[in-house]
């Protein structure tokens, strides 16, 4: 009787890694996992294998021959490649997962990592990326001069497009879909990031940041903090 493999998800990941112990190591895991996994160890390489076969997530080392997983991020979204990347760091390298979130990555795992929490992470990043528009009768979420498209997953602010990453878009989509409500950093870790285990709301304020940079900079704050309790999105009130 042939073993009974573990039901395949259809979903491509690539591993950007170049210690060849990882990749064995997340290969034999996601594999496991039911992802098809793909392998690259530098830049050229994972720019052949998005060109040769498009993955469904990327999971990127930051520490890279070469060029470093930051500048390999920032090609991949100057050609439009919006699929969620998983940054690998160093344990203690709280800049790197900053800079990491900030150019659009999507999550991060700190080096020694669990192969089981790096699924999961995976599985969770691909669930919200794919949750797609809950109200097709009503494709616009507007505030002020805010405004998303559900269908094309598209941001405008003054009429101008805003590029997000995929887990910025589902953020903002979330606070807009409760515009007026003050949402704890629990609650939106919860609905955001979809976790099955426990999350570090660090992660939340570092893509609240993101987020006020490309939706509010220069123009009237629609995100704000309430002190002690967690963010909203609302317009002002005139003076």
């Amino acid at each position: 009787m042939n073993a009974v493999e573990a039901p395949r998800t259809t979903d491509r990941v690539l591993v950007v890694d170049d210690d060849p112990g990882i990749r064995r190591l997340l290969i034999s895991a996601l594999g496991f996992a039911g992802f098809d996994v793909d392998v690259a160890g530098d830049l050229t390489e994972a720019l052949g294998q998005v060109e040769r076969q498009p993955p469904d997530v990327i999971v990127l080392d930051v520490m890279l021959p070469g060029a470093d997983g930051f500048e390999i991020l920032q090609l991949l979204r100057e050609r439009a490649v919006a699929v969620p990347v998983l940054f690998l760091t160093a344990r203690d390298a709280v800049e790197d997962r900053v800079r990491g979130l900030r150019l659009g990555g999507d999550d991060y795992v700190t080096k020694p990592f669990s192969v089981v929490e790096v699924g999961a992470r995976l599985q969770a990043l691909l669930r919200r990326t794919r949750s797609g528009a809950p109200a097709a009768e009503e494709p616009q979420l507007r505030c002020a001069d805010l405004e998303i498209n559900e269908v094309r997953h598209e941001v405008r602010r003054t009429g101008k497009p805003v590029e997000l990453s995929p887990t910025e878009y589902r953020l903002l989509h979330y606070l807009l879909s409760h515009q007026g409500q003050v949402l704890s950093r629990a609650q939106i870790l919860e609905a955001v990031w979809q976790y099955d285990f426990g999350g570090d709301t660090v992660v939340v304020e570092r893509f609240m940041s993101n987020l006020r940079r490309k939706i509010d900079h220069g123009r009237p704050p629609l995100l704000q903090t309430i002190r002690g309790v967690g963010y909203t999105l609302r317009e002002q009130a005139a003076e």
